[in-house]
């Protein structure tokens, strides 16, 4: 474990902990550097409660420094088959962004990350994005993650007083099969964390929205065991 001393206080970061297998993985690989971690969950209104349970699971479970949630209600924009009355897509992963994207979701996330940051006085912020077997939202690409740390820089009083935060992507260049991987490294238990964007109405994940299918791809792919269950 790195350490991340500074004038003897435990570093702090902030991690993005949606309830997700990427942010649960995500969230560990900030403890297993050495930070005092620090979870920010936001309740945007998504069709489903189930990932909120994860979030709050998986803070207890790795023993994180706290958990805050918060309501910022998005279905007020709509646009999304996760804020409105849109179906799921269940055909596979597409080459388009698929409506399963919700406006510039990334983009507030790290906003509100960089504010919990910086009132902790914490100047490193996680947060799981992907680029390789994802959905195609473009604010998981490495060159969105590099432009917010500079927009962070320079629109913050740390960032101005010469503290600017550093975003840290740590599966940004990851597999969902080498995300598995790391779940297992990190003695993590999958069902932990929650993935499916369409459960039905017992609570079972679907099996087959795009965030099932990449998820039973990777683990798969690693000859890995997911013990969550699915209904397909």
């Amino acid at each position: 474990m790195a350490s991340t001393e500074h004038n003897g206080m435990p570093r702090r970061a902030v991690v993005l902990l949606s309830g997700g297998l990427d942010s649960m993985v995500t969230a560990a690989i900030a403890l297993d550097e050495g930070f005092e971690v620090h979870a920010l969950t936001v309740d945007y209104g998504q069709r489903h409660r189930i990932e909120l349970l994860s979030s709050k699971r998986i803070a207890e479970k790795l023993g994180l420094a706290s958990r805050t949630e918060i309501s910022l209600d998005l279905r007020a924009f709509g646009g999304s088959a996760l804020t409105a009355s849109i179906d799921v897509p269940k055909a596979g992963v597409g080459d388009d962004i698929p409506v399963t994207y919700v406006p510039a979701r990334n983009l507030v996330f790290l906003s509100l990350m960089t504010a919990c940051a910086e009132s902790l006085g914490a100047s490193d912020v996680y947060i799981g994005v992907n680029a390789l077997d994802y959905s195609g939202y473009p604010d998981c690409r490495p060159e969105f993650i590099k432009s917010f740390a500079e927009t962070a820089r320079l629109g913050t009083k740390a960032g101005v007083s010469g503290n600017p935060f550093t975003v840290h992507a740590p599966l940004q260049d990851m597999t969902k099969a080498d995300i598995a991987r790391e779940c297992a490294r990190l003695g993590l238990d999958p069902s932990w964390s929650w993935s499916c964007y369409d459960p039905t109405i017992e609570g079972i994940a679907c099996g087959e929205c795009d965030s099932c299918r990449l998820r039973k791809k990777g683990f798969a792919e690693a000859g890995i065991v997911d013990s969550t269950k699915y209904a397909i």
